[in-house]
């Protein structure tokens, strides 16, 4: 295990495995444990929430056919992994999306660090944006993808 050295490591941990492995009922029922992940993931708990069910069937779907151990694997390699020295080397125009209302990786714990690491990286907050800001916030994403790769 990597040491956890910045701000960015040690809040996503707090977060992200809190969400996904601080429930005890993921272990006792997988199923309703991906259920409920998609009201914090989408926001739907949020008020004037648009987030459909077929948006939350699909994410429960994907994360049912993952293997238990994959899933924990892999949010445990991205909330333990201290990326401070990689981003510091990034020498490649940056675009960072991110929704300012993320319960899962909150955007001041990943994204405005990330930003201030990258050199000349370009953030960009949604407002009300989700951790699944691209399927609640598509329109917007694509068109800021598209305008930064012609830039």
């Amino acid at each position: 295990m990597m040491p956890r050295h910045s701000a960015l490591v040690a809040l996503v941990a707090g977060s992200a495995i809190a969400v996904a492995c601080g429930t005890v009922h993921v272990l006792a029922d997988r199923s309703q444990f991906f259920k409920e992940l998609t009201t914090p993931f989408y926001g739907a708990n949020r008020p004037g929430a648009k987030v459909s069910q077929g948006l939350r069937d699909a994410f429960w779907l994907q994360g049912i056919q993952a293997g238990f151990k994959d899933v924990f694997d892999c949010i445990k390699a991205f909330s333990e992994t201290d990326f401070t020295d990689v981003l510091k080397k990034f020498d490649v125009p940056t675009l960072i999306l991110h929704g300012d209302d993320d319960q899962i990786v909150p955007i001041g714990a990943s994204a405005m660090l990330a930003s201030k690491l990258i050199q000349n990286a370009q953030l960009q907050i949604y407002q009300g944006g989700s951790h699944g800001v691209c399927s609640t916030h598509k329109d917007e994403v694509n068109a800021d993808l598209l305008a930064f790769l012609k830039t």
